[in-house]
């Protein structure tokens, strides 16, 4: 999916909703352990229940290779079921050298097609480019992320003051462009998002955090719409566990629409 495709899809559902898809056989409702495939079924029932609310749905690759092969079957039946006008997202956090890169990428783009990967840039430009040579796909590098260690070494500053996060920004923004590059920042970083913008004003960003982190909706948008949105806000557990009982899909629903209302609000205000 390419950036215009993506931005139609936000105003056409008034929605910048992405649905992580962190499915945990331990933590699914019971009654679906029955099913040939509990994990595939569970995520199918959300998929229906969410679908138009959403413009995007991000599995975390690690809840399905954690299962091995039969992780991966259901994590392919997943993407397969999800309507082809949903931007995808590989939350795998790879980053290696060029080679190996490379080969990550045929794995999401090629044999799986993802429509992007989460990549994580500290081995530099060898971690990330391979994953920019492959036509309307996206790598979402890792700026500023929403968990408490990413303050370990993303906010040491040089000898000038600026953040290690920002030389992230300053440096990668010049691998690819805004058609093929996103960037992860955390929405419990959202007043840092105006800084950000400086750097990298057209890109989009994958702002994880909002719902069971404590991020903040109003915030994110506040310092981090531009003229296209440029944002696609996730939420993973709120939605999706809402609720263990035979009825998960529609308390997965309810969740998911309270936030597309908010995120309708949000375009208007921006003129969106």
């Amino acid at each position: 999916m390419n950036k215009k495709e993506l931005i139609s899809q936000i105003k056409k559902k008034r929605s910048f909703l992405c649905i992580g898809l962190d499915t945990d056989i331990k933590k699914i409702p019971a009654h679906l352990l029955d099913a040939d495939d509990p994990i595939f079924e569970f995520n199918k029932q959300i998929i229906d229940a969410t679908k138009q609310y959403c413009v995007a749905y991000k599995p975390n690759i690690a809840f399905y290779e954690s299962l091995g092969v039969k992780g991966w079957e259901s994590l392919q039946k997943t993407l397969s079921y999800i309507p082809k006008d949903i931007f995808t997202i590989a939350d795998a956090k790879r980053g290696d050298i060029g080679n190996t890169s490379d080969m990550y990428a045929r794995a999401f783009f090629e044999t799986m097609n993802f429509d992007s990967v989460t990549v994580a840039p500290y081995m530099g430009s060898d971690s990330v480019v391979p994953f920019l040579q492959f036509k309307d796909k996206w790598a979402i590098v890792l700026a500023l992320t929403s968990n408490k260690g990413g303050l370990d070494f993303q906010t040491i500053k040089d000898a000038d003051g600026q953040h290690l996060f920002e030389q992230v920004l300053e440096t990668s923004k010049q691998w690819g462009t805004a058609e093929n590059m996103m960037y992860v920042v955390g929405a419990t970083r959202a007043q840092q998002l105006a800084e950000i913008r400086v750097i990298i004003p057209d890109h989009f960003l994958l702002v994880p955090g909002v719902g069971a982190q404590g991020g903040n909706l109003q915030d994110v948008a506040k310092y981090g719409m531009n003229t296209d949105c440029g944002l696609l806000v996730n939420s993973s557990r709120g939605i999706i566990y809402a609720s263990n009982q035979l009825n998960f899909a529609e308390m997965a629903a309810n969740e998911a629409m309270k936030l597309q209302l908010q995120m309708d609000v949000l375009l208007s205000e921006n003129n969106l």
